[in-house]
């Protein structure tokens, strides 16, 4: 819900985890702001805090950003116990403290996943989906230049669920918001945005396959269907994605994509 503010500044009370490496037991540690701006997104405020800590001679809080525009999400932070903060299709950097209330306390934590180790403070090593991103999730087979895939007839409800689909940034939301850390949500969304086009036939069974055997190999956890996942997702991806990747998956099997046949390539 939105904030109810109409004063010019805000005084905001964190708690914000610290842990210095990934072997360092970590804690959260309080932290007030007096002069907080409504207009100011949330890793703004973030960058207030350090300034403030670093005149101090403290440690500044470590965070991942990027882009700042919603686009890269790099900005995994979990908000008062919700991966990006409590507004619906929103990532971490677009929050704005608009969205608080003047006095209000804001718990900050790391995205938490047992394949998401700690770096430092909310600093995570999400470098697991970039693997299960490699095993198979991409076309490596020609299929012409940019006309070429013009010319191909596609129909519109395909195109428009595989270009939501294509839609996800890889932040990891959907594990965070997940009791069992799973990345069905993920891996369904990189596996239906080639499924569902004709370009992605020719890898059809060894694109799935190899990327559930990655995701298992990760040891992310699994899907229990609370759909959690879905509601915690900045690009708002559909949970019909898992029961396509599941029909894929086993379409792959029911073809003899066997485990075996991965190490013999």
């Amino acid at each position: 819900m939105a904030g109810n503010n109409n004063s010019r500044t805000m005084r905001i009370h964190l708690k914000v985890w610290r842990q210095k490496d990934k072997s360092s037991e970590g804690r959260l540690v309080d932290y007030t702001l007096d002069t907080v701006s409504p207009d100011m997104s949330f890793l703004e405020m973030i960058d207030v805090l350090n300034g403030q800590l670093v005149g101090r001679g403290e440690e500044p809080i470590a965070f991942a950003h990027d882009c700042r525009e919603g686009i890269c999400g790099s900005c995994a932070m979990v908000i008062d116990g919700e991966p990006h903060g409590p507004q619906t299709g929103t990532t971490t950097c677009q929050l704005h403290m608009r969205t608080f209330n003047d006095g209000d306390t804001i718990v900050v934590e790391p995205f938490r996943a047992k394949a998401f180790p700690v770096i430092k403070d909310l600093v995570t090593d999400r470098s697991a989906l970039d693997r299960i991103q490699a095993a198979g999730g991409y076309v490596s087979v020609s299929t012409g230049n940019a006309p070429d895939g013009n010319a191909i007839p596609i129909a519109k409800d395909l195109a428009d669920a595989a270009m939501d689909a294509a839609a996800c940034i890889q932040c990891g939301a959907c594990v965070a918001a997940c009791r069992n850390g799973s990345a069905m949500l993920f891996v369904s969304a990189k596996v239906s945005q080639f499924a569902l086009l004709p370009q992605g036939q020719a890898e059809r069974e060894r694109r799935v396959s190899r990327m559930v055997w990655q995701m298992d190999e990760e040891d992310f956890g699994s899907c229990t269907n609370m759909g959690s996942c879905a509601a915690a997702c900045p690009k708002e991806i559909k949970v019909d994605n898992i029961a396509r990747m599941n029909r894929e998956f086993g379409r792959a099997m029911l073809f003899g994509q066997q485990r075996e046949q991965r190490s013999e390539d």
